[in-house]
């Protein structure tokens, strides 16, 4: 009888069944796979799609938007403004994070060719632009009537004439000279930013520095996204939280017949109200919750508004033997008749329609982190990155299959802008080749740019 270990050994020791041919022993051992490095001159990019978002700004004459709106800021490089913002927003979109990644579009031979760029300016060169624009008078209000102009484009698409206003203020950690000390007690920014609900595109957003509070300057901000609206569209509905909480506000609201519901404080007179409702005010709510609507106003209101008031379960703590009502109850301020329960919902809406949004034009396109120095700069780079958030909204709305109408840009990353692409000369014609699995639908994207140009021409 065979040693146990000798049949162990002579079945590690043969070929297995089905192995290829050539197959050997060291093959198993060998910590790499059996496959040879070599280069080629073929034009390759791993950002075919990207290639394709690049057709989509062409097809709206984005690089003309950008001259013509932001001139007498050619560099001493030759440089047009479109030269230097067209690349970012690729880098944006192809998911650079700093300002250095600016090289990964500029070594993109297939990309540039296929979109007839000559040239990338450097990380440096782009930074002097940066702070030159931020200093200089026209160039802000030059990328906001870029902004403007897309805006215009999706609003007009959706066939509405009335829209939802969401706005919100963001931190951006930044240990950059400018920033200064926010509400959280971190170095950095606090840019406040306005959204369309209906179309998720920021209509207006102003940088600011960290220590100013978010409740600033709040009516200022509402009026600006106003009358960035294009002729014929309106804010008809207007949601925020606790920061909007301010008697002029609610009075401009009332005055242009705009349904609002903001979040509302628990100050003295609020606490004093609620104390002395009657249980029977009381009705049941979700989550053994319970809820109350009364009427109320302001020192400075024009009007009474009506307070929704949420009550949650409250459990009694040993070291806090009193209830904190900033936790216990939360508060609507809202002039919607309507259901109490619906009016919450709608207001709840604002986490997807606003926060959410702004997370993803602070994670998916970068704007958590800031390139300069100075305040100025990075405010124009902030807006660069809102013009890429908006300009991916378009381009899902009016370019994308429908189906991909709910994916997030780090999904379109994946599937459809880091696709291979082989960029071919032959016969005088310009070929673009992807795997046969992703043909149809790039085709099916051009198709839909062609007529979304067509209808905007």
């Amino acid at each position: 009888m065979k040693n146990p270990l000798e049949c162990v050994l002579v079945r590690v020791t043969k070929r297995p069944q089905n192995s290829p041919k050539g197959f050997s022993m060291k093959n198993i051992s060998s910590p790499l796979l059996p496959f040879k490095l070599s280069s080629t001159e073929d034009k390759i990019t791993a950002n075919a799609g990207l290639g394709l978002f690049g057709e989509f700004l062409h097809s709206q004459r984005l690089s003309g938007l950008i001259d013509e709106n932001i001139r007498g800021f050619k560099s001493n490089h030759s440089y047009n403004p479109s030269e230097y913002v067209v690349p970012l927003l690729l880098m944006l979109h192809g998911g650079g994070r700093y300002i250095e990644d600016i090289r990964e579009i500029s070594a993109d031979e297939a990309l540039l060719q296929l979109l007839q760029i000559s040239a990338v300016p450097s990380s440096s060169a782009i930074g002097d632009w940066l702070r030159f624009i931020g200093d200089a008078k026209g160039g802000m209000p030059g990328l906001s009537n870029c902004n403007r102009a897309l805006l215009k484009k999706a609003l007009k698409r959706t066939g509405k004439k009335e829209f939802t206003l969401d706005i919100d203020a963001t931190q951006i950690v930044a240990e950059k000279q400018s920033a200064r000390v926010t509400y959280k007690g971190e170095q950095g920014y606090m840019p406040i930013v306005g959204h369309i609900a209906e179309t998720g595109m920021v209509v207006h957003e102003e940088f600011r520095d960290g220590n100013i509070s978010p409740s600033t300057s709040n009516m200022e901000f509402i009026k600006r996204c106003s009358s960035k609206m294009p002729k014929g569209k309106k804010i008809a509905r207007f949601r925020a939280d606790s920061a909007s909480y301010q008697a002029e506000i609610f009075n401009w609201c009332e005055k242009n017949n705009i349904k609002f519901a903001v979040g509302g404080r628990m100050d003295s007179s609020v606490k004093e109200i609620i104390h002395d409702l009657d249980e029977s005010y009381w009705l049941p709510y979700k989550d053994s919750s319970s809820i109350t609507c009364i009427p109320h106003s302001m020192k400075n209101t024009k009007t009474a508004f009506n307070l929704i008031i949420i009550r949650r379960p409250w459990q009694p703590d040993l070291l806090e033997p009193q209830a904190d009502d900033s936790k216990r109850y939360v508060l609507v301020a809202t002039n919607i008749e309507g259901k109490p329960e619906s009016i919450v919902r709608w207001y709840n809406q604002r986490g997807e329609a606003s926060e959410n949004r702004i997370k993803e034009l602070k994670i998916g396109f970068s704007m958590e982190y800031m390139p300069c120095g100075t305040t100025k700069a990075n405010a124009v780079f902030f807006r660069i990155g809102v013009l890429a958030y908006n300009l991916f909204r378009l381009f899902k709305m009016a370019a994308m299959p429908k189906e991909w109408a709910k994916h997030t840009v780090q999904t379109i990353r994946w599937k459809f802008y880091q696709t291979a692409g082989k960029l071919i000369m032959h016969a005088g014609q310009t070929w673009f080749k992807v795997r046969k699995t992703c043909l149809s639908l790039f085709e099916e994207v051009r198709s839909l740019i062609r007529e979304f140009a067509e209808a905007t021409a």
